[in-house]
Protein backbone atom coordinates (compact mmCIF):
# COMPACT_ATOMS: atom_id res chain seq x y z
CA UNK A 1 0.00 0.00 0.00
CA UNK A 2 1.31 3.60 -0.94
CA UNK A 3 0.50 7.10 0.62
CA UNK A 4 0.67 10.35 -0.33
CA UNK A 5 2.11 13.53 1.73
CA UNK A 6 -0.11 16.46 1.05
CA UNK A 7 0.37 19.79 2.13
CA UNK A 8 -0.31 23.45 1.69
CA UNK A 9 1.38 26.47 1.89
CA UNK A 10 0.60 30.28 1.10
CA UNK A 11 2.89 32.90 0.02
CA UNK A 12 2.54 36.32 0.12
CA UNK A 13 4.43 36.93 -3.47
CA UNK A 14 3.67 36.60 -7.17
CA UNK A 15 2.77 33.04 -8.74
CA UNK A 16 5.89 33.98 -11.11
CA UNK A 17 8.40 34.51 -7.90
CA UNK A 18 7.22 30.97 -6.49
CA UNK A 19 7.37 29.64 -9.68
CA UNK A 20 11.53 30.57 -9.87
CA UNK A 21 12.28 29.27 -6.70
CA UNK A 22 10.63 26.05 -8.26
CA UNK A 23 12.44 26.02 -11.01
CA UNK A 24 15.75 28.07 -10.74
CA UNK A 25 18.90 26.02 -9.64
CA UNK A 26 20.16 28.47 -7.38
CA UNK A 27 17.21 29.26 -5.56
CA UNK A 28 16.21 25.82 -5.19
CA UNK A 29 19.39 24.79 -3.63
CA UNK A 30 18.86 27.32 -1.31
CA UNK A 31 15.40 25.63 0.09
CA UNK A 32 15.59 22.05 -1.19
CA UNK A 33 19.40 20.52 -1.78
CA UNK A 34 21.85 21.08 -4.08
CA UNK A 35 20.84 20.27 -7.60
CA UNK A 36 21.35 20.12 -11.45
CA UNK A 37 17.55 20.87 -12.00
CA UNK A 38 16.80 22.08 -15.48
CA UNK A 39 12.68 22.61 -15.78
CA UNK A 40 12.67 20.79 -19.15
CA UNK A 41 10.41 17.37 -19.40
CA UNK A 42 13.10 14.25 -19.17
CA UNK A 43 15.51 16.32 -17.90
CA UNK A 44 16.88 14.00 -15.26
CA UNK A 45 18.71 15.41 -12.21
CA UNK A 46 19.99 14.70 -8.63
CA UNK A 47 19.66 17.01 -5.40
CA UNK A 48 22.42 16.41 -3.13
CA UNK A 49 22.87 16.47 0.47
CA UNK A 50 25.22 14.79 3.38
CA UNK A 51 25.30 11.60 3.34
CA UNK A 52 23.66 10.50 6.41
CA UNK A 53 24.04 6.66 8.18
CA UNK A 54 22.93 4.27 5.37
CA UNK A 55 21.91 7.12 2.92
CA UNK A 56 23.79 8.39 0.58
CA UNK A 57 22.67 11.89 0.44
CA UNK A 58 21.48 11.44 -3.14
CA UNK A 59 17.80 11.83 -4.61
CA UNK A 60 17.50 10.80 -8.23
CA UNK A 61 14.61 12.65 -10.47
CA UNK A 62 13.19 12.92 -13.79
CA UNK A 63 11.04 15.94 -14.82
CA UNK A 64 8.00 14.81 -15.66
CA UNK A 65 5.69 18.02 -16.39
CA UNK A 66 6.43 21.61 -16.65
CA UNK A 67 3.52 23.93 -17.29
CA UNK A 68 4.81 27.44 -16.12
CA UNK A 69 3.66 29.10 -13.74
CA UNK A 70 1.08 26.07 -12.48
CA UNK A 71 2.30 22.79 -12.38
CA UNK A 72 6.00 21.02 -11.53
CA UNK A 73 6.12 17.49 -11.60
CA UNK A 74 9.57 14.83 -10.79
CA UNK A 75 10.22 11.63 -9.75
CA UNK A 76 11.76 11.04 -6.41
CA UNK A 77 13.87 8.22 -5.96
CA UNK A 78 16.18 7.74 -2.89
CA UNK A 79 16.66 5.22 0.08
CA UNK A 80 14.10 2.23 -2.19
CA UNK A 81 11.67 4.43 -2.42
CA UNK A 82 10.10 5.97 -5.77
CA UNK A 83 7.70 8.72 -5.56
CA UNK A 84 6.32 11.48 -7.40
CA UNK A 85 6.31 14.99 -6.55
CA UNK A 86 3.66 17.40 -7.95
CA UNK A 87 3.88 20.99 -6.99
CA UNK A 88 0.80 23.06 -7.77
CA UNK A 89 0.26 27.11 -7.74
CA UNK A 90 -3.10 28.91 -7.13
CA UNK A 91 -3.14 32.38 -6.92
CA UNK A 92 -5.17 33.99 -4.29
CA UNK A 93 -6.55 36.87 -3.06
CA UNK A 94 -4.57 39.76 -1.41
CA UNK A 95 -1.26 39.03 -3.39
CA UNK A 96 -0.94 35.20 -2.03
CA UNK A 97 -0.43 32.31 -3.92
CA UNK A 98 -0.88 28.33 -2.63
CA UNK A 99 1.27 26.05 -3.39
CA UNK A 100 0.30 22.44 -2.78
CA UNK A 101 2.98 19.84 -2.88
CA UNK A 102 2.07 16.11 -3.46
CA UNK A 103 4.08 13.34 -2.97
CA UNK A 104 2.85 10.25 -4.01
CA UNK A 105 3.97 6.36 -3.79
CA UNK A 106 5.57 6.38 -0.50
CA UNK A 107 5.16 3.08 0.85
CA UNK A 108 7.10 2.92 3.61
CA UNK A 109 6.02 4.51 7.26
CA UNK A 110 8.97 6.37 8.34
CA UNK A 111 9.38 7.83 4.60
CA UNK A 112 6.02 9.32 5.37
CA UNK A 113 6.89 10.63 8.13
CA UNK A 114 10.03 12.09 6.98
CA UNK A 115 8.79 13.43 3.78
CA UNK A 116 5.68 15.37 6.20
CA UNK A 117 8.79 16.84 8.23
CA UNK A 118 11.11 17.48 6.11
CA UNK A 119 8.87 19.76 3.00
CA UNK A 120 7.23 21.55 5.71
CA UNK A 121 10.73 22.50 6.81
CA UNK A 122 12.23 23.11 3.75
CA UNK A 123 8.41 25.22 2.78
CA UNK A 124 9.68 27.23 5.84
CA UNK A 125 13.00 27.92 3.79
CA UNK A 126 10.93 28.87 0.67
CA UNK A 127 9.38 31.34 2.88
CA UNK A 128 12.49 33.04 3.51
CA UNK A 129 13.96 32.54 -0.35
CA UNK A 130 10.65 34.43 -1.45
CA UNK A 131 11.14 37.21 0.96
CA UNK A 132 14.80 38.27 -0.28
Amino acid sequence: MSSTVSLDFQYTASREKVWAALTDPTQLAKWVMENDFQPVVGHRFQFRAQPVGGWDGIIHCEVLIVDAPNRLSYTWVSAGQENTVTWTLQELENGKVNLHLEQSGITNPQALEGAKFGWTRMCGELGKVLEQ
